[in-house]
């Protein structure tokens, strides 16, 4: 991942499209906080006296120059200089009479940070309303791409733009990973959707696209040692990424300062594989619900890998070392989650080991003992999901799960999993699916279900949705991943993710269903979901969010509105209570 040149080497980056027209006044005020507002909340705001400050048709930001530092100075230029963002309540700030700015200066103690979890994404952000070059200090490249997207929303205006002045803003995440999952096996996303979803990922000060690419229902992804498993796992011919897509939304995302942590998900949900090894793969094809025994799969796609199998490990080797040479991230996902005792026992070698006094448990340790060490050697830390550590069925030893190679994703029965994965020592990254999981309450997706069939008056349940109800950005925002846990234990919380499974959902309406909901735990993740008083700040988060959706969609993000437009131009007047 080395990327970097001198940091002696400067570069200035200058776009001159403005004329810059002056007057000295912008009127009426938001609502909310200060007159104007980031998202996220930064940790630290001082602005003492709110003024604004023209930008200078010739505004530049000088930049230490770095492979992946310099594009994004670019781009944030151009925004910067084009955007012209005009908030549906337009600030009240007067002009300084100081002459516009003309400088950002970025200046970075470790220029050679790698993109890796952990890294540090603090800055601080000076804007004299003197006229005098505002100042952007970050410890990493990383954090410098975050000070830059704080500074890109406090420029507003229908030209001559103006940026807010005589402030300082000390910043950094209260979680160091933050990220959105998104399933591209039961439904196919163009890479346009991938490239949109990270841009949006970074503007929120998210830094994890975590790409959950292969499942039952297919696989899209080109592995070069084992082609046949793309070529017969795909949807179709189109609807494949190849190493070169791959390596475009890797760089794309180093570019916006998020990671991409791919997931191959196994030795459950691996349907796909065996369109290409039918022979390594338990229970493949077979309808779901047979009248005749208990589910083969919790959902339609059924099949999982055979550990039994010595091919079942050629082939999963080779996926593993390809995967690790396209996405250079540290973290590996390798799924572990929802194994299906049935699908397994229709299995003739499995049924004749288990006659031993075997158990499943014990054939998916035989898994996990063989993959794990595989994907250690390759230099990788593994995440799985919570099952297989508290699976009620099947579940694998913690001696075969080492505490520091492996973190553990949590997604049911909410903090309550996410105390037990700490009390047993491991990592964990939040996903629990009573609050972050975004493909909820959007109805089911099977055919002739009876439960639609019901005489008016009778109980609808949750409309086949498993984790009804939808969930809401007020849910999500207020949601506090360490509840419950001691200091200590809070210390293995490393962040967490919302995710949205594609059962419904694709890139037509990716955007709507993801944003502004993640934002919201952006925000919670970020600085936090309490005020300085410690009260949940969700009430006057409500305007802040409106106008961030606004901006958002004039960014080219097609996020949900949260309110019906009159609410936002009537700030607390769609509120429960009515306060001063």
């Amino acid at each position: 991942m080395g990327h970097t040149t001198s940091p002696q080497l400067f570069i200035s980056i200058t776009i001159t499209t403005l004329i810059f027209l002056s007057f000295t006044f912008i009127p009426q005020l938001t609502a909310v906080g200060y007159p104007i507002n980031v998202w996220p909340k930064p940790t630290t705001v001082q602005w003492a006296h709110p003024h604004a400050i023209p930008l200078s048709p010739n505004f530049t930001i000088s930049t230490p120059a770095h492979a992946y530092l310099t594009p994004a100075v670019h781009r944030y230029l151009h925004q910067i200089l084009t955007e012209h963002h005009r908030p549906i309540i337009a600030p009240l700030l007067n002009l300084t009479s100081s002459p516009p700015l003309e400088i950002l200066s970025i200046t970075i103690s470790d220029i050679a940070a790698p993109l890796a979890h952990g890294v540090d994404e603090s800055y601080t952000l000076e804007i004299p309303s003197t006229g005098a070059a505002a100042v952007l200090t970050a410890g990493t490249p990383w954090g410098a791409m975050r000070g830059l997207e704080t500074f890109s929303q406090l420029v507003y205006s229908k030209p001559p733009s103006v940026v807010a002045c005589g402030l300082h803003i000390s910043d950094e995440p209260l979680f160091k990973h933050r990220g959105v999952l998104l399933d591209t096996s039961r439904n196919f996303y163009e890479l346009k959707d991938l490239l949109r979803l990270i841009r949006a990922i970074s503007m929120n000060k998210l830094n994890v696209f975590h790409w959950h690419i292969t499942d039952s229902q297919s696989f899209p992804l080109v592995v070069p040692s084992e082609p046949e498993l793309a070529a017969k796992g795909a949807y179709g011919e189109e609807m494949k990424y190849t190493a070169a897509d791959v390596k475009k939304v890797v760089e794309y995302g180093m570019e916006h300062g998020v990671r991409v942590v791919p997931e191959i998900d196994m030795p459950a949900h691996t349907g796909s594989w065996g369109e290409a090894y039918p022979e390594i793969v338990t229970c493949a094809n077979k309808f779901w619900w047979p009248s005749d025994i208990e589910l083969l799969a919790n959902e339609p796609g059924t099949g999982q890998l055979n550990p039994l199998n010595p091919k079942t490990y050629q082939v999963v080797k080779n996926v593993i070392h390809d995967v690790v040479s396209m996405f250079p991230d540290h973290l590996f996902h390798a799924g572990a989650d929802e194994i299906n005792p049935n699908c397994w026992k229709l299995d003739d070698s499995i049924q004749t080991f288990l006659s031993g006094n075997s158990t499943l448990s014990h054939i998916l340790e035989i898994f996990i003992n063989t993959s794990l060490p595989y994907i250690l050697s390759h230099n990788r830390t593994v995440i799985y999901w919570e099952d297989v550590l508290l699976d009620e069925n099947v579940r694998a030893s913690p001696f075969s799960l080492p505490r520091e190679n492996v973190i553990l994703q949590s997604w049911n029965n909410g903090p309550n999993n996410t105390k037990q994965i700490v009390e047993f020592g491991y990592r964990v990254i939040v996903s629990s699916a009573d609050y972050y999981y975004l493909d909820c309450g959007h109805g089911g997706f099977l055919g002739n279900d009876s439960r639609y069939d019901q005489p008016p008056g009778m109980d609808s349940g949750n409309g086949g949705s498993w984790c009804a109800p939808f969930k809401t950005w007020q849910t999500i925002y207020n949601y506090e991943i360490t509840y419950g846990l001691s200091e200590v234990e809070a210390e293995l919380v490393m962040g967490g993710e919302v995710a949205l499974w594609s059962e419904q959902a694709d890139g037509t309406v990716m955007d709507g269903r993801i944003w502004p909901r993640a934002s919201a735990m952006g925000e919670a993740l970020w600085s936090g979901n309490r005020d300085e008083t410690g009260k949940k700040r969700y009430a006057e988060a409500t305007d802040r969010l409106n106008e961030w959706r606004y901006k958002m969609v004039s960014r080219g993000i097609g996020a949900e509105p949260i309110q019906p437009l009159w609410c936002v131009k009537n700030p607390g007047m769609c509120n429960t209570v009515q306060t001063a």
